[in-house]
């Protein structure tokens, strides 16, 4: 059955008064979310060509025209949003329009790599989707806030449409305002929600930005084409937990797991785009480690806090914790192959897949939270790129890969977990200098009541209470 088209109740200069109307009946700024998609590029291009009938003084209220840059965006997409976001600034104050355009990315502790190579979580699933709210929706929800602390409300404009599935409909929905096209938002309440688009078809979308021109100047077929090419569909601006996910093949992060087969990058690279091979080969060996018959060869039997979990269905066996050291490892090595790789073979030299302030976070995490001593970070660095960067020396410099071998030595000499003594060695080097030294006392109680065990000692204690039991 046929969408119904909103063109069949509507015109579209019904569309742009609709719009006119909401943007001058009050003083609270617009955000809108852009993602370089079909959907979003509608909705912002209505608003566009909406305002731009206005005379300039009813134009004063300010439009900020938001993307969000997880870092692991597929870099084809980042280069079309990058593109369009630059024309849409300088058009806008070409013609005195009130949009300005701004890039929301996670700090350097959320990101992708930072969680994943340095903390040591695995990759995104279903069931533990940490990427969306470090990477989508914190670094959207801080420039919201920002923007309320100093506005008091604003409203957030949103290309998203009730035809696109039965549970987008319902969200929709579930937080209009009786007699307002505005919705409340699901979390602030300073912020509201405008869906201009929300009653529109897929057909509707397509008619409309292939029949009107780009305001901005871009090339609307350019972006038709890069859907055909990747076969695929948008990534919405994530602003809470119920806006879907970039899974179902949709435009999104190149390391996403979170879908069983990366569509979007295969089909991009069987197009033509074949440099970016390398990232959908370390993209299918993230996703090869959530194999239940093979995890375990790549995830601590602890948790990061030190304690173990069994899992709930009465085998025995334990939750699986972060990915081990030597894992992580692993990993920071690939991508760093994967960046020389596709700066030698893509259209871009400087493209960057991890950058340096990731690195020295990643760095400062294994020096202080996964006892690396020796120091690998850098090392690696200079052996995949043969370059190094302005590494910073930290206080864990009096100890080395000499001093770590030597514990190591002593410590199973005495049956005492080499780690044990390192996290309590760290912990003190942390602690010089303060002026209550007080504050060590609990950070050793923590890890001394860590789980020390081995994974073999605590399988064989509970199978012989399971044992007793029966």
């Amino acid at each position: 059955m046929k969408e119904q088209s909103i063109f069949d109740t509507h015109s579209l200069r019904e569309i742009y008064d609709e719009i006119r109307q909401v943007y001058l009946q009050d003083d609270r700024p617009w955000i809108i979310g852009y993602s370089g998609g079909k959907d979003s590029t509608t909705a912002l291009q209505l608003i566009w060509y909406a305002l731009s009938e206005l005379p300039a003084k009813e134009k004063a209220k300010p439009v900020y025209v938001i993307s969000s840059d997880t870092l692991v965006e597929t870099p084809v997409i980042v280069n079309h949003i990058d593109e369009t976001l630059t024309k849409i600034n300088t058009v806008a104050r070409e013609k005195g329009l009130p949009f300005y355009v701004e890039k929301v990315k996670p700090i350097v502790t959320e990101t992708f790599w930072v969680n994943l190579i340095g903390r040591g979580y695995p990759t995104p699933q279903r069931m533990f989707r940490w990427c969306t709210d470090r990477m989508k929706i914190r670094p959207a929800d801080r420039f919201i806030l920002e923007k309320v602390s100093k506005h008091g409300e604003v409203v957030i404009v949103l290309g998203v449409r009730k035809s696109e599935s039965m549970t987008r409909a319902q969200v929709i929905s579930l937080h209009e305002i009786k007699g307002s096209v505005l919705s409340r938002h699901s979390k602030f309440s300073g912020a509201f929600v405008y869906t201009p688009i929300k009653d529109f078809s897929l057909d509707d979308v397509w008619s409309y930005i292939l029949q009107t021109p780009s305001p901005w100047g871009s090339n609307n077929r350019d972006l038709l084409a890069l859907y055909q090419s990747a076969n695929a569909g948008e990534c919405p601006l994530v602003v809470d937990e119920s806006t879907p996910s970039c899974g179902n093949s949709r435009f999104g992060c190149w390391v996403c797991t979170v879908v069983n087969q990366d569509k979007t990058m295969e089909g991009l690279i069987d197009s033509g785009y074949t440099w970016m091979e390398p990232l959908l080969e370390v993209r299918n060996f993230l996703a090869s480690t959530q194999d239940p018959n093979t995890k375990r060869l790549y995830r601590e039997y602890k948790r990061r806090n030190g304690y173990i979990g069994f899992n709930r269905n009465g085998n025995g066996t334990l939750v699986p914790g972060p990915y081990k050291f030597e894992f992580c490892v692993e990993v920071l090595r690939r991508v760093l192959v994967a960046q020389m790789k596709v700066r030698k073979n893509g259209p871009d030299p400087n493209l960057t897949l991890i950058n340096p302030e990731e690195l020295y976070e990643i760095r400062r995490l294994w020096r202080t939270e996964r006892g690396d001593w020796a120091d690998t970070l850098p090392k690696i660095y200079q052996e995949v790129t043969g370059t190094t960067l302005p590494w910073i020396k930290d206080d864990l410099g009096c100890f080395g890969a000499g001093e770590a071998t030597l514990l190591e030595k002593i410590c199973n000499k005495k049956g005492i977990p080499p780690m044990l003594l390192i996290k309590l060695l760290t912990a003190e080097i942390a602690a010089q200098g303060m002026s209550h030294r007080s504050s060590i006392y609990p950070k050793i109680d923590q890890i001394l009541h860590e789980e020390w065990r081995t994974e073999e000692e605590i399988l064989r204690k509970a199978n012989a209470m399971v044992g007793k039991e029966g």
